[in-house]
């Protein structure tokens, strides 16, 4: 029975450790950050940019804009098209310094485009570059790396694609008939 105690309380640790950033995250910067969404209308492209695992979280929350109606792409996919002015890319770097990231912020600003950055950083060259950023206070986790940043970041976008629906009147049913059927 020890051995279960030990796993059920590791799933509550990482469980409260995600409510913790939660619970810390500024909600004024918040809303400032979230409204930025609002601008993104259908003639412009969304484009998600993060690496590592980072990535995996931006990949998510390209097809859940895709899925409201939203012209969305992942950078370095073939198929995403070029950046233009009046897109947005929006780029998940915890550390706010991944050169990689840096390089798509600068090109993005470079054309005219609107850049949108979470990381954990209070001070970054990526944060310096974006229009828009919100840092996720994720210090004193006990998972592993940038777990708890990772987690962060997916549920934060989550939350705005929550509040894009809301605003946007997108109903599940006209989600649901984007999403693959490819099963």
């Amino acid at each position: 029975m020890a051995d279960q105690s030990r796993r059920a309380d590791a799933w509550l640790k990482s469980q409260s450790e995600l409510s913790g950033v939660g619970g810390a995250l500024n909600l004024d910067k918040y809303e400032v950050f979230a409204a930025r969404f609002d601008l993104i209308d259908h003639d412009h492209v969304s484009f998600f940019t993060g690496q590592g695992r980072s990535g995996l979280a931006v990949r998510m929350i390209a097809m859940r804009f895709m899925h409201m109606g939203l012209e969305a792409a992942v950078v370095g996919e073939a198929t995403a098209p070029s950046i233009q002015a009046g897109d947005t890319l929006v780029v998940v770097s915890g550390s706010g310094k991944t050169p990689v990231s840096l390089n798509f912020a600068r090109v993005a600003k470079d054309v005219g485009a609107t850049v949108l950055a979470v990381t954990h950083q209070d001070s970054s060259e990526l944060r310096d570059i974006a229009d828009a950023s919100l840092v996720l206070p994720v210090a004193g986790t006990e998972q592993f790396g940038g777990t708890l940043f990772e987690q962060s970041a997916l549920i934060l976008l989550d939350s705005i694609v929550i509040d894009q629906m809301v605003r946007r009147r997108v109903p599940h049913e006209f989600m649901a008939r984007r999403h693959t059927n490819f099963l």
